[in-house]
């Protein structure tokens, strides 16, 4: 499928529990998404810094800190900038 979800995604919103693999890089530490970055993607879609800052546990400054930093290293690689701006 090309949902984006992994197969324990999957079985984690088809029987409504929370990932308990809490060493995977897709967990993160909110249970309303079911422990899981990918599910939280895939039910909410685009999602504001704030909305993300909640999820991972950072403030809302913070998460901009580090959305700002990104951006500026994907504007300075050629590459980049031929599929992004």
């Amino acid at each position: 499928m090309k949902d984006g979800l992994l197969p324990c995604s999957r079985v984690c919103r088809l029987k409504d529990i929370n990932c308990p693999n809490d060493e995977c890089r897709h967990w993160i530490d909110f249970e309303e998404d079911h422990n899981c970055c990918l599910i939280a993607i895939y039910e909410n879609g685009p999602m504001t810094l704030r909305k993300i800052a909640d999820r991972i546990g950072l403030s809302f400054a913070r998460v901009k800190q580090i959305e700002t930093a990104a951006l500026k290293k994907l504007k300075s690689n050629p590459l980049a900038n031929t599929f992004l701006f």
